[in-house]
């Protein structure tokens, strides 16, 4: 029981918890004469939660794993209307959804509440399932033919290559240590893996025929998730970045497309349909705001709370000339403890915050040309993120400031200053 526990709480860590709010991205994808173009995105789950693991079950049908009442469920997505439903309804969650080859059926992962991690067989039409796999615990699945599987397998904490006959029932294991991205080579009798066994994680070949495994190429750095073109390019993406490597003609990796105009980031999942025209992506929407004072104006006001065992006040200017500026006083037992003067302007393109500190009488606590820098991190709808210093809105007339503290041993601790309008 104990092993059991375990295992659905490393499991679970790699199906729910790896993307927590991502989005499947549809695109068109134009390859011809050397290009590498992408048009038309939709985002087609357009949902809160995880949403992902998209696979093209054929030319215009999409089914992925997506996020509903607490758990994950099968959704089916029409390319040309535009039109999903969800296809599962298990009291366990539904992930990695494959088109198992010469069938209309698929094949998905189900977590049980319970812990049990068990690969099923859905039939298409009836959703009707029965189980395919349960001797071991599957993580991740591709087929390679319709008798003919081969699966990312949890053992010790890591993931192991199998390949199971369906036919006989026997489970073969080929490779230790590897990634969940498992794909069929195309026209080939190979799949491909990710190797983790070294620092530098590789892009290996398994042979069907003699088993023999070959590495193609290195991945990009830290980079699991990967899909195959038809003509054997490889796909894989960073931040907001896709890249390309075709193993008979490249060497390096290529930028080839950026998906910062459609604001997704933390790209992951990649797969392209049979004639590689289109591509879905999962990724997460990229709220960062530009670094202007416009879009952190929201902090003007007089805000009014308590710290340090007494009242604090802070005003702050709306953004002119460049910059805002604020007073700030903390006052304890009807006395002025100390004031700040700190500003938030606007240079080289980003943002800085600047404060000196005073008595109350208006002596300085640094030197007349120093002051207390806090560079500009990034800007989200509701928060502001400096080095060392956070404002977040927390309602209309609400706001917290988070403050790291340094302590005299040395370690800094966070304060938190709760104003009101």
């Amino acid at each position: 029981m104990k092993k059991l526990f375990s295992l659905f709480l490393f499991l679970a860590s790699f199906l729910i918890y790896a993307q927590p709010n991502t989005d499947v991205y549809l695109f068109d994808l134009d390859t011809s004469n050397g290009s590498f173009v992408l048009l038309n995105m939709i985002n087609i789950s357009d949902n809160e939660g995880y949403d992902s693991q998209p696979s093209f079950f054929d030319d215009n049908t999409i089914l992925y794993a997506g996020s509903r009442k607490g758990q994950t469920d099968i959704v089916q997505y029409k390319v040309d209307s535009g039109k999903k439903k969800w296809i599962t309804k298990t009291d366990g969650s539904e992930y990695s959804p494959l088109k198992i080859p010469s069938k209309n059926a698929f094949s998905a992962i189900r977590l049980e509440k319970d812990g049990a991690q068990i690969l099923y067989k859905y039939n298409f039409k009836t959703g009707k399932s029965e189980i395919l796999i349960e001797q071991i615990v599957i993580g991740y699945q591709t087929w390679f033919n319709k008798n003919t599987l081969v699966t990312s397998v949890l053992e010790d904490d890591s993931l192991s290559l199998y390949v199971s006959n369906l036919n006989i029932y026997k489970n073969n294991k080929t490779e230790s240590n590897i990634g969940r991205s498992l794909h069929k080579i195309p026209n080939t009798n190979m799949i491909s893996f990710i190797s983790k066994q070294n620092d530098a994680w590789e892009i290996k070949s398994l042979e069907f025929v003699n088993g023999k495994t070959k590495t193609i190429a290195k991945t990009l750095t830290g980079v699991e998730d990967m899909c195959w073109l038809p003509d054997g390019t490889i796909l894989m993406g960073n931040q907001n970045t896709l890249y390309k490597l075709n193993p008979k003609t490249d060497t390096e990796w290529i930028e080839v497309a950026s998906l910062r105009d459609y604001n997704i980031t933390n790209i992951t999942r990649l797969t392209v349909n049979s004639d590689g025209t289109k591509i879905a992506i999962v990724g997460e929407h990229d709220e960062t705001l530009a670094p202007t004072l416009k879009n952190i104006s929201w902090i003007s006001g007089n805000w009014k709370g308590e710290a340090f065992g007494g009242i604090t006040e802070e005003n702050w200017t709306e953004p002119s000339g460049d910059s805002m500026m604020a007073s700030f006083k903390l006052i304890i037992d009807n006395k002025v403890s100390f004031y700040e003067i700190e500003i938030i302007r606007e240079v080289n393109n980003t943002l800085i915050l600047q404060l000196k500190h005073f008595n109350n009488d208006l002596k300085g606590w640094e030197t007349k040309d120093e002051t207390v820098d806090f560079p500009l991190i990034k800007i989200l709808p509701n928060k502001v993120v400096f080095e060392g210093m956070t404002f977040e809105k927390t309602g209309e007339d609400t706001m917290s400031v988070f403050v790291d503290m340094k302590q005299k041993d040395g370690s800094v601790e966070i304060m938190e200053f709760e104003y009101s309008k």
